[in-house]
């Protein structure tokens, strides 16, 4: 027996999904709030619903805008392609490519927007609802969210490779829980991302791409998590970010470079931040701010690395190698088992002259660095005109013309009470050990 509370937007009579998918996903809201206005009938009364996109391509001109709780709406394909690379081909190529954007089941975000919108106008799925109890169980599921294009900033990049556009993919405003993202596909979005008072939260499997920041986890939020996920922000933004939560786990993601950082983490408390894969051009790939204490960094790969595709290449965050790789001002933190390459051009270290910082406890303290192993290279960078060959030759070149010089932990005068345990040879550690308790790694041939 077909469900009523399963929905296509193909066969929706209102509206048309080609023309505009908010129109119609919107009207079947509404009729799943008319059908379902009771609390509790028989011990239930609002089961939500499915609402399922179908492979193809669906116009949003009209924002959604979901007040409801147990709400799934789904797709049969996340449908990511590079736009980056197809926008950074001479157009005289593009009838030569196989496909010039992305598919699955594709919304394509066309708002129109206005100078002084807020930062919810730009939304595809705008989620909010005052009162009690919060929103829940809201999901996302396989299918791709595309902001189409960038747009000129003034900086004299070419518009596609600004990240700014004002659109976001998912902007939830209001306390929620129980809340999935899973399996979607997000790109060239300002925002993919945006998520406020998370609790319970799984952002899990997707792919989220060249855009401006990815994962944003705002104002405050426990016992969620981000796990793995694809993901690279632009050089404006976060890959990931959150504000004000306790209890987060970030685990097994890829973090492709590009974004201004990997992980930031401004004032969060008692999380993890495990078994990553993490990558980077600049400096401060990891960013725990705001007294970010009592956190676990644990067994995660660094590397940093040039940017080595020519669309890119005067580009950076602006943070400096005295900055570090992994920049804390927080207390109680454990940074154990993690793995850094440093594998960069001695000639292009800021400010010149500079020895590069690695892990730089900058302020607060008690925190525990133990057994972090770091390998640093200088080596001749190219770059390329093609995106997918550079990165990959550079990711797989060894070769280095010597052994860099680096310092492994630097605890700044604003930090003490710190212990630094095998993460460093006695030179390599820069910490007063009166009020700092530092074993420095056995160098060779001593």
């Amino acid at each position: 027996m077909p469900s009523d509370n399963h929905y296509d937007v193909t066969t929706w009579p209102v509206g048309d999904p080609h023309e505009d998918i908010g129109e119609v996903i919107n009207a079947i809201i509404a009729d799943i709030k008319d059908r379902q206005a009771a609390t509790d009938v028989n011990e239930g009364g609002k089961p939500g619903a499915v609402i399922y996109i179908p492979p193809g391509d669906y116009r949003l001109r009209t924002q959604v805008v979901i007040d409801i709780s147990y709400l799934r709406i789904q797709g049969s394909g996340h449908g990511f392609t590079s736009s980056s690379i197809r926008f950074n081909v001479p157009e005289e190529e593009w009838p030569d490519l196989h496909e010039l954007w992305p598919g699955g089941s594709r919304v394509l975000v066309d708002i129109p927007l206005a100078d002084g919108d807020g930062e919810s106008a730009g939304a595809a799925f705008h989620v909010e609802r005052s009162g009690s109890p919060r929103l829940s169980s809201v999901e996302f599921v396989d299918f791709c969210i595309d902001g189409l294009h960038f747009a000129a900033d003034g900086s004299g990049l070419h518009p596609e490779n600004t990240y700014v556009n004002g659109k976001t993919g998912i902007h939830v405003a209001s306390a929620n829980d129980s809340f999935r993202v899973t399996g979607m596909g997000f790109v060239y979005l300002e925002h993919a991302l945006t998520i406020y008072h998370a609790d319970a939260l799984s952002v899990h499997g997707n792919f989220i791409a060249e855009c401006g920041s990815c994962v944003e986890l705002r104002g405050w939020g426990q016992a969620s998590k981000v796990t793995d996920n694809l993901i690279g922000a632009g050089f404006k933004g976060h890959s990931i970010y959150a504000e004000n939560h306790g209890g987060l786990l970030i685990t097994a993601n890829n973090v492709f470079p590009r974004g201004a950082s990997s992980v930031h983490l401004d004032g969060v408390t008692r999380s993890s931040v495990t078994n990553n894969r993490l990558h980077s051009f600049y400096p401060g790939m990891m960013v725990l701010s705001s007294n970010s204490s009592e956190n676990l960094i644990a067994t995660n790969h660094f590397l940093r690395d040039h940017e080595p595709w020519t669309p890119f290449l005067e580009v950076d965050n602006g943070l400096d190698d005295l900055h570090g790789l992994l920049h804390v001002s927080g207390s109680n933190n454990s940074v154990i088992g993690n793995h850094f390459s440093e594998v960069i051009d001695s000639h292009r270290i800021r400010p010149t002259g500079a020895t590069p910082v690695v892990v730089r406890l900058a302020a607060g303290g008690g925190n525990y660095i133990s057994s972090n192993h770091v390998v640093a290279m200088d080596v001749d960078t190219t770059s390329s005109d093609s995106c997918f060959s550079a990165q990959v030759d550079a990711l797989l070149t060894t070769e280095a013309s010597d052994a860099l010089t680096v310092t492994t932990v630097v605890v700044g005068p604003e930090s003490s009470r710190n212990t630094i345990l095998d993460s460093g040879t006695d030179d390599q550690v820069v910490a007063d050990r009166t009020v700092n308790a530092v074993r420095p790694t056995p160098a060779v041939g001593m």
